[in-house]
């Protein structure tokens, strides 16, 4: 079968630095206006200017077997080609000043040669316009995730009402093998959450959890908890309190609709973990942020104060808890004895890297705007004894390259399924008030 050939946008290689060895033993065509904007984007001191850096040390690294002009064999068989540019040959008024264009020209070129080229990148706008010249072109799909398969955390299963009587008097029950129909159920999975239903009373139900240690569907501990004047509104929530504050859970993702309580969850159960209970040393909530126009490094202020704008749904939720838990205090004066005294730090998600951070509840909000790359760096800085908590909507995305089924957040909960130290829920209902029930459903 004759090799195809596949050309790489910029944006591919920032979202996945190994990129270029996904395409097995196929021609992988790097232009040279890829290098310039590599080039660019390594002065940057957020991801993209140290995914950069990443990639231009793994060329390096392949410089040393061969010349790029030339082609060099990748261990996967596949051929990596660095491409000077070529006369603009496309037939519509590209500008010649644009790299995008002289991109999509390197594909162009290759294709009116006679190759079966497909032209990758993460950029709509651009997909769109190598579809108009019949040039085939793909969003960047190693890691996507398709949204209607993503693991929920927890399922439904029908049963008679002598197994929930069962499952109440010994709090633990063997899990069932097929459902009342006498249907196989799918394969649980460690930390999944199960809604027992009877058949002749749905009414009459019964919650539990799937123990990967003794297999069997045990009850839930936390389900009624006040938590720093919080307690449960739904079932969802009920299954992440029992998440966040399992002590032998150690990663856990919370996905869904605005207005679910997830951040506000989390942020509880991290005050309780680290101020009650003592378990913790510290909460670090961190939060990406893109700024426009100057980095916050520039602002006036504390570091808290430079990352207010940013990081206001934070304090307004930490500010709520305070005075929920405590209301005959100063809430202004005790949240920020908080931060004073080192129980609660803010940071920013980009002055993570290098550091190791043991004895922590880190709580990570709007997760859903971090490549896979940004987050396995994240987690990675989780030293002995920490737990990490991310949030995110996978529908509510700011990176204009990342979507639904290609961002970090959700490739973890598929990533990590299945983990004993790993628990998900995926939130279908809105607590906030029935004015953003409403919006969501309806907007």
């Amino acid at each position: 079968m004759a090799k195809k050939t596949f050309i790489l946008d910029t944006n591919v290689l920032i979202h996945d630095p190994d990129a270029f060895t996904a395409f097995g033993d196929n021609f992988v065509v790097l232009p040279m206006a890829v290098i310039e904007e590599l080039d660019n984007l390594k002065k940057l001191h957020d991801e993209r200017g140290r995914a950069a850096r990443n990639v231009s040390r793994k060329l390096n690294q392949l410089a040393e077997k061969g010349k790029f002009n030339e082609g060099i064999t990748l261990e996967n068989g596949g051929i990596l080609i660095i491409e000077l540019e070529q006369e603009m040959k496309l037939p519509y008024d590209f500008s010649n000043s644009k790299k995008d264009n002289l991109i999509l020209c390197a594909a162009y070129n290759r294709q009116k040669k006679g190759e079966n080229v497909t032209f990758i990148t993460k950029d709509i706008n651009l997909r769109i316009k190598a579809e108009v010249l019949n040039i085939k072109a793909q969003d960047y799909e190693k890691e996507k995730i398709k949204m209607e398969e993503l693991y929920q955390g927890y399922k439904e299963i029908i049963v008679d009402a002598e197994t929930i009587d069962k499952f109440y008097k010994n709090k633990s029950i063997n899990p069932p093998a097929t459902d009342i129909n006498k249907l196989p159920i799918c394969e649980y999975t460690a930390n999944e959450f199960v809604i027992l239903k009877d058949i002749a009373n749905p009414s009459k139900s019964a919650l539990a959890k799937y123990d990967p240690k003794t297999k069997m569907l045990i009850s839930l501990i936390y389900k009624e908890s006040p938590i720093w004047g919080l307690k449960p509104l739904n079932i969802e929530q009920k299954f992440a309190f029992e998440l966040l504050l399992m002590d032998n859970i150690q990663l856990v993702t919370l996905i869904g609709v605005p207005g679910a309580g997830k951040t506000l969850l989390s942020l509880a159960a991290g005050l309780q973990k680290t101020i009650d209970e003592k378990i913790y040393r510290r909460l670090l909530v961190g939060k990406s942020v893109t700024p426009v126009g100057k980095d916050i490094g520039y602002l006036p202020g504390t570091k808290e104060e430079k990352m207010s704008q940013w990081m206001g749904s934070i304090y307004d939720n930490l500010e709520y808890l305070v005075d929920k838990s405590n209301p005959d205090e100063t809430t202004e004066d005790k949240v920020q004895y908080f931060f004073d005294s080192g129980k609660i730090e803010i940071e920013v998600l980009a002055y993570l890297r290098g550091r190791s951070l043991p004895k922590q509840y880190i709580v990570i909000d709007d997760a859903q705007n971090l490549t896979p790359h940004e987050i396995k760096t994240i987690i990675s800085r989780a030293g002995e004894g920490t737990k990490v908590v991310l949030t995110g909507d996978p529908y509510q995305i700011d990176n204009p390259y990342l979507d639904a089924e290609s961002n970090g957040l959700t490739y973890l909960v598929e990533r990590f399924k299945g983990q004993e130290i790993y628990g998900h829920i995926s939130f279908k209902k809105t607590e906030r008030s029935n004015l953003a029930a409403l919006a969501g459903e309806l907007l």
